[in-house]
């Protein structure tokens, strides 16, 4: 008895070496709608959207530890993000892959004239920047966007889009022009937080907590830093330290909650000395 010869659909799906067509194959299988995986049948364009997003999180990750080979894990889960919207949207006759992969390559050429182009390429990188922004400038208002601040997502962490608010909002000229300014206003929100704390309750703390954030990452803009790289880079250093403050401790015998906080902290400055 020999075996049946395979489908043209499970000769792609099997075939180790077809690439990106092998991946779009092996999508359309899961969502069909009689013989396709039922949990990827039900999804939607809304709930993959928490997917993508914590997929993007561990590529920053991959690469902030210097995991290449994670790396190149993530990065092909987040292609699957990517695969999955666009084979949702084939099935709405919305748009497909092929769209999306020529949309970003025009993009691309349009937006780099002095590669693809007549224009110059003896510019700084700062001179190019100017030249991109001003391009993606143009694209907008052929767009039908009123005001100055359309188009900046509403999914995005509320750090980089404070920044990228406070960048759209500086474009017409709404910025304080000196960093120092952006100090004091840091210093007068940080007398409303304590005012709030202090008399008007969780509602108005809340909010003064909040006004106080975005002017840190306003600060964080007129200093050229980014706020999420910088948070996470915290986030990092002070996991490194508490860590070391559980390794001492453990070596004495004993764990943070059998412990003082005067020992621990304590322990956390020859963590910082240490290092």
């Amino acid at each position: 008895m020999t075996d049946r010869p395979l489908s043209p659909s499970d000769a792609i799906v099997h075939q180790k070496d077809a690439g990106l067509v092998r991946l779009l194959e092996i999508m359309r299988r899961l969502r069909d709608p009689q013989t396709g995986c039922p949990w990827d049948i039900e999804q939607s364009y809304e709930t993959i959207v928490p997917y993508t997003i914590e997929e993007a999180y561990e590529v920053a990750d991959a690469i902030e530890r210097g995991d290449m080979a994670d790396l190149k894990d993530e990065l092909g889960d987040l292609l699957l993000q990517v695969i999955y919207y666009t084979q949702m949207a084939t099935e709405d006759g919305l748009f497909t892959f092929h769209d999306v992969a020529e949309g970003i390559a025009e993009k691309m050429v349009r937006r780099h004239p002095h590669v693809f182009g007549e224009d110059s390429r003896d510019k700084s990188a700062a001179e190019q920047t100017l030249d991109w922004e001003k391009i993606k400038a143009a694209e907008r208002a052929g767009k039908t966007r009123a005001g100055a601040l359309d188009g900046v997502a509403m999914g995005l962490p509320a750090l980089t889009r404070a920044v990228k608010l406070q960048k759209r909002a500086a474009r017409v000229g709404f910025d304080w022009p000196e960093t120092g300014q952006v100090l004091d206003k840091i210093r007068e929100e940080v007398g409303e937080l304590v005012e709030a704390r202090s008399e008007l309750g969780p509602e108005k703390t809340e909010e003064e907590f909040g006004d106080l954030m975005f002017v840190m990452a306003n600060l964080a803009r007129h200093l050229d830093i980014d706020p999420e790289a910088a948070l996470r880079a915290a986030n990092a250093k002070f996991t490194r330290r508490f860590e070391g403050v559980e390794a001492r401790l453990k070596a004495r015998g004993k764990t943070p909650e059998d412990s003082t906080l005067e020992e621990m902290d304590t322990l956390w400055d020859d963590v910082k000395k240490a290092e």
